[in-house]
């Protein structure tokens, strides 16, 4: 394939259009049996901005890692978790990735590198410096990528990362998903500059700003800033430009944002620009996209039944995996 495919085979592009469309109708699902009273707790959907998971762990080995956030199921998906088992955790039974303990905002999976979602705003990006200089000391062949929202990247805990990374040139990528909003702020609001990126020069590293909805843009820029880390070359700050679609959690009036604004950003849905450019370029049929509609609906439908009929935790194992 051309570059306008980022040389991707049609296999692999199918892949890509595959794990979107599954981490839509996954959240999809879940938002309506959080409101049918089926999961508890609270939850924070990454609906329309799935074009930037599955670009940037595209361009990842399976054993390459990543750091999570409180909006973060569809990081989970594209690293390569099951969806029976997420939805099992979303449940809260034994069978999901955390034994039911951490539901949609902690939600874990080692075996796939994915080292686990925060809660904590800007959690993971101190954490990501700690696994990337566990990574160097060890002379692994490994790369850590950290996902974090516009809001993160004011907190302190962002300067002090990328700053020690960039001292060390630690193989670590700075992946910042920039959906518009912190909670209710706007970033235009909350940040003086125009380009998130813009802040790398501050500490001698490189800033790139991608269309967060172009998933190939999204998986060409953070191919480079893997191999800059692999390399020896140090972290690379990604600035993934996107847009949630719902609110920041279940409890959101959006009362800071116009319809007429998440209309102009749904016209610019990831899933359907990249199957357009699919068919238009012959690699995908409209009975190809139909059948893989259909084959992720069953999988949906699998893993609310693998989900439901899953055994709840014994209450004799709460404390199993809690450390003094």
């Amino acid at each position: 394939m051309d570059d306008q495919f980022a040389n991707l085979p049609p296999a692999r592009l199918q892949d890509l259009l595959h794990q979107m469309m599954l981490i839509r109708a996954f959240e999809e699902a879940a938002e309506q049996l959080y409101l049918q009273g089926m999961i508890h707790g609270t939850m924070h959907l990454s609906i329309g901005q799935e074009g930037a998971a599955v670009g940037a762990c595209a361009a990842l080995r399976p054993t390459d890692y990543i750091l999570s956030t409180h909006r973060g199921h569809g990081h989970c998906i594209a690293k390569g978790a099951r969806v029976d088992q997420m939805m099992a955790e979303f449940f809260g039974k034994e069978t999901g990735y955390c034994r039911g303990r951490g539901g949609s905002m902690h939600i874990a999976d080692v075996s796939t590198g994915n080292l686990g979602a925060n809660g904590i705003v800007a959690g993971g990006v101190p954490m990501v410096a700690g696994v990337g200089l566990s990574i160097q000391m060890q002379r692994q062949d490994r790369v850590a990528l950290v996902f974090f929202g516009d809001g993160a990247a004011n907190e302190g805990a962002f300067h002090e990362s990328l700053n020690m990374a960039a001292i060390w040139s630690l193989p670590v990528v700075y992946f910042c998903e920039n959906n518009q909003y912190a909670m209710s702020m706007a970033i235009a609001r909350a940040s003086k500059i125009e380009r998130l990126s813009d802040r790398a020069c501050a500490y001698g590293i490189p800033g790139v700003t991608v269309d967060g909805n172009d998933p190939l843009a999204v998986y060409r820029a953070t191919r480079e800033a893997v191999e800059r880390a692999r390399s020896g070359g140090g972290p690379t700050l990604i600035e993934a430009r996107t847009y949630r679609w719902k609110g920041h959690s279940k409890s959101d009036k959006q009362r800071y944002r116009t319809k007429e604004e998440v209309k102009q950003w749904q016209e610019r849905d990831p899933i359907a620009r990249l199957a357009q450019q699919m068919i238009e370029a012959s690699i995908l049929t409209e009975g190809d996209l139909a059948t893989l509609q259909a084959r992720v609906e069953q999988e949906i439908i699998d893993a609310i039944e693998f989900a439901k009929v899953s055994p709840e935790p014994d209450p004799a194992t709460i404390l199993e995996g809690v450390y003094a």
